[in-house]
């Protein structure tokens, strides 16, 4: 039985369900899993990691993502562009990806959130050029040690019937229904502490059919397997929901089958009172992107009526196309300080917002076995070294969103060190960057 022993943290701030906070502790691990938690742990044969000076969270959790966006950031004619106009810009870029893209691009992706404290992370992959397939990123994952939840993307509406993608980068729905078939039966595991999840999720409304949102909705609660896309991202959105079907956002979800507590939407920054309180009653999930909406000038989305209101929210990087970053504690900080722009200084405090960054990002994607630091829990945890000048002078070392550090000492997932003090251990990140940069200068070409 492998174990591990992390000792004499500064401060562990647990999230657990009294979200206590506990000074000088130790954590104990075995088979990828918490079995105890406490002062002066003696375990002889486990390996030993010293936690002086530091906090511990429970690993971050990233809700929505397009890893393969890591090979287009700050790409000109997109930087300043609205969602529609941005997505024209791209759309041409991606579809010259094939396998060997989508495997170095979520590479790269995954290694930037686990050197920002992530252990766990969604992945909205909607587009299949040249052979791609969601394995590539699957494989990727599994290299890094990332634990993962990749969603079979789909468009199936080109420009030549009313939608906004080109047409040589959509598939026929009975193809991608099949595949979303194949997918989950070759990587699905539903049980406790697996490392990889798959779920379903059309684009958008304005680039797949109400028969394929809903087809896909009996197909995923037939292999009972999550949902997702991106609903009521912006001004645009709403303009072309209420002139394509007739109806507001949350109600063209409600009549096709997409709210519940198996689905989760991208973004949600325009949901009106009546939207909010049937995710609520309905139990359905937000992933919140607070700097991609911010990136492409959106808005600010109503997290703290969410929250009051009972809704359960993630956070999410999106992808590196529109954000350009992919720091998840970056993300919690923004999210902490745009609801104190919307609604005041006290609107949301540091360890909310933390808190939203594990537990509410693992409700969300009905991981109930993480975002915690108990004992049965999945050991994904994330060590910050607050001895560092980010943190000098902080009164208060759990306010890790106001004063630092963004970036964590080491990382656990499933009891696997895969970042150790700052390093990832899983990959050659310069072998890796290089590889990254010949193919964006190949797509430049």
């Amino acid at each position: 039985m492998a174990k591990t022993l992390i000792r004499n943290a500064d401060l562990l701030l647990t999230m657990d369900d009294n979200r206590a906070e506990l000074s000088n502790c130790d954590i104990l691990i075995a088979d990828g899993v918490i079995v105890a938690v406490g002062e002066g742990l003696d375990a002889p044969d486990a390996s030993h990691v010293q936690a002086e000076g530091c906090v511990i969270t429970p690993g971050l959790v990233n809700t929505h993502h397009h890893l393969y966006q890591s090979l287009t950031r700050a790409v000109p004619g997109g930087q300043d562009a609205l969602l529609f106009g941005w997505l024209q810009t791209l759309y041409p870029i991606w579809s010259r990806f094939g396998p060997e893209e989508m495997y170095i691009s979520a590479q790269v992706g995954l290694v930037e959130l686990a050197l920002s404290g992530c252990t766990l992370t969604s992945d909205h992959l909607y587009l299949y050029p040249n052979g791609a397939r969601l394995d590539d990123t699957i494989a990727a994952a599994v290299d890094i040690g990332m634990r993962f939840h990749p969603t079979r993307g789909a468009m199936s509406i080109g420009e030549s019937s009313g939608g906004l993608p080109p047409d040589h980068l959509v598939e026929k729905e009975a193809d991608i229904l099949a595949d979303c078939i194949r997918v989950i039966d070759a990587h699905h595991d539903p049980r406790p502490g697996a490392m990889v999840r798959v779920g379903v999720a059309p684009c958008s409304p304005f680039s797949v059919s109400r028969d394929l949102m809903r087809d896909a909705a009996v197909l995923a609660r037939d292999k009972g397997v999550m949902l997702h896309t991106h609903l009521a991202e912006n001004d645009e959105d709403i303009a072309y929901s209420l002139e394509t079907f007739g109806c507001r956002p949350g109600q063209y979800a409600e009549d096709l089958g997409w709210v519940g507590d198996d689905v989760w939407h991208a973004h949600c920054v325009k949901l009106d009172a009546q939207e909010i309180d049937l995710f609520t009653k309905s139990g359905t999930g937000v992933a919140h992107c607070p700097c991609s909406n911010c990136r492409l000038g959106s808005g600010i989305a109503p997290v703290r009526a969410m929250r009051d209101a009972g809704v359960n929210v993630g956070l999410g990087v999106d992808g590196s196309a529109s954000n350009d970053i992919g720091n998840l504690m970056a993300e919690a900080r923004q999210t902490m300080l745009l609801q104190r722009v919307a609604n005041g200084a006290d609107a949301m405090s540091a360890r909310e917002a933390l808190e939203i960054a594990t537990r509410g990002g693992a409700q969300v994607l009905g991981r109930h076995d993480c975002g915690q630091i108990a004992v049965g829990m999945r050991a994904d945890l994330a060590i910050w070294d607050v001895s560092s000048i980010e943190s000098a002078g902080s009164w208060d070392p759990a306010a890790l969103v106001l004063a630092g550090p963004q970036k964590p000492r080491d990382v656990f997932v499933e009891g696997r060190c895969i970042v150790s003090d700052g390093q990832m251990q899983t990959c050659d990140v310069a072998a890796l960057i290089k590889h990254q940069n010949r193919l964006v200068q190949n797509l430049m070409t």
